[in-house]
């Protein structure tokens, strides 16, 4: 079992039920043979704990369910660049070192590069945004890295992220385009796997859609009706999405979040200060992306910066891009795993991911 084999003969049809054709064979040799016992069951008759397969994971990929979910991931990011590309966007590739925290958070893994810290990169933020002044509309995707001690089914200290940010298009409008991504991305999947969604037991179905628009303070009246009282510019934790959920079980934009709660670069709403131009993207309770429109006057970030606590000095040579003449901008970053996941009908962001690091796994 499990050896490479190669077979010489006739290939001819067959009753066999489950094949449609076999071969008479004429010589039969043994190419590499394995080893045994074998640390898992790779056919999947015996079910193997997700860290044993996740241990042998060359051999966890002979798992015809594994192999598909892999098999898919492929299509799901074909079709995300095909979107994009459909709608003008340019692909871009950013640096994963960098020299200081590109959304100025903490939980950023730290280096010695060549004497200097460095830092692994959290998100393109502040690269993408400055390429929008030639590019215009840019996309990326890559992975990248949080230093976060979380033990769940959703977070991964090394993740992929699908990264826009588009010249001239405020919240709304990026809004519209992540919405036609999620969609033509489940179409393409229902179209183009059916036999690995077969094999994995789940029929992909295309989301309803417009999807549902829900403001920050809509939400704390809903809550609100189930005896969760918060008050205005108070963060909604786990436990309130998940009640958020059971109202809105499918996918939903949460928007119009309180500009304290938002990171420096995100931009007030015009009518109301308080507010941002922001939204996540919920599927349930499950946060897929956040984005927003951008601040694009450098003044007005110096002083979101300073409200928070951080240090102009520290992003000069991004607030130099700024003045060349930087245009209107927004965008967002959506998790791809996440995103998978909701695909697939799976719990775990560790099985959509070949090599998963998280607090508790370096190798292999």
């Amino acid at each position: 079992r499990q050896s490479v084999v190669r077979v010489t003969g006739k290939v001819q049809d067959t009753r066999a039920r489950d094949f449609e054709y076999e071969i008479k064979a004429n010589e039969i040799s043994i190419l590499a043979k394995a080893v045994h016992p074998l640390p898992i069951d790779p056919i999947g008759r015996l079910e193997s704990h997700i860290d044993n397969r996740l241990n042998t994971r060359a051999l966890d990929m002979r798992n015809q369910k594994t192999a598909s979910i892999f098999k898919i991931r492929h299509h799901v990011l074909a079709s995300l660049r095909k979107t994009l590309s459909e709608k003008k966007f340019i692909e871009i590739t950013t640096p994963k070192i960098i020299g200081s925290a590109s959304e100025g958070g903490a939980n950023l893994f730290s280096l010695d590069y060549f004497g200097k810290q460095a830092y692994l990169a959290q998100s393109p933020q502040l690269y993408k945004e400055q390429m929008t002044i030639g590019l215009e509309r840019v996309f990326e995707i890559a992975s990248f890295y949080r230093a976060e001690k979380s033990h769940t089914g959703r977070h991964l200290s090394e993740f992929t992220s699908v990264d826009i940010e588009a010249a001239f298009m405020n919240y709304t409008d990026v809004m519209n385009v992540l919405e036609d991504l999620v969609v033509d991305t489940f179409k393409y999947v229902s179209e183009n796997c059916k036999k690995e969604l077969e094999i994995i037991g789940n029929k992909t179905i295309t989301p309803d859609h417009p999807f549902e628009k829900i403001t920050y303070s809509q939400a704390l009246d809903e809550l609100k009706e189930k005896d969760v009282k918060l008050e205005f510019g108070d963060d909604l934790l786990d436990s309130h999405l998940r009640i958020l959920g059971e109202n809105h079980p499918s996918f939903y934009f949460l928007t119009d979040w309180p500009i304290k709660l938002k990171p420096f670069y995100i931009a007030e709403k015009q009518d109301n200060v308080e507010l941002s131009e922001s939204f996540d993207l919920q599927c349930g309770y499950l946060e897929l992306s956040s984005g927003g429109s951008r601040l694009h006057n450098p003044e007005k970030i110096k002083a979101r910066l300073k409200e928070q606590n951080l240090d102009p000095s520290k992003f000069s040579e991004h607030l130099q891009a700024f003045d060349w003449g930087m245009p209107p901008h927004a965008g967002w970053g959506l998790g791809l795993e996440r995103l998978l996941t909701i695909i697939l009908g799976i719990d775990n962001v560790r099985e959509v991911i070949l090599y998963p690091r998280d607090p508790e796994r370096l190798k292999p």
